[in-house]
């Protein structure tokens, strides 16, 4: 299961409505987040969430996403945004970081 999907079960777990936004680009052979940062796109009754998901890096995604233009914007628009870094534990099962920096 990828951090994605990981992500994907946890937030339907938690009530929202869930729709991946990061999509493949043949021609570039890169995947590429909703305005640059957002993997995964939740909502639910009077709240939107997006989330970033990794595996690895939660400070340098926190970071890229601070130094994103689209930032305000997306604040501006009333959005919690926050990343989900997923790691596994020393029993082998996978732990979830949530930061918020909304």
């Amino acid at each position: 299961m990828t951090p994605t999907q990981r992500s994907l079960a946890y937030l339907r777990e938690e009530g929202y409505t869930v729709a991946i936004v990061e999509r493949w680009n043949p021609h570039a052979r890169i995947r590429q987040d909703l305005f640059g940062f957002i993997d995964l796109l939740a909502i639910r009754k009077g709240e939107t969430l997006a989330v970033q998901v990794t595996s690895t890096g939660v400070s340098s995604r926190i970071k890229k996403i601070m130094e994103s233009d689209y930032l305000p914007k997306v604040r501006d628009a009333g959005w919690r945004i926050i990343v989900h870094g997923w790691r596994k534990n020393s029993k082998g099962r996978y732990v979830l970081r949530v930061e918020d920096i909304s």
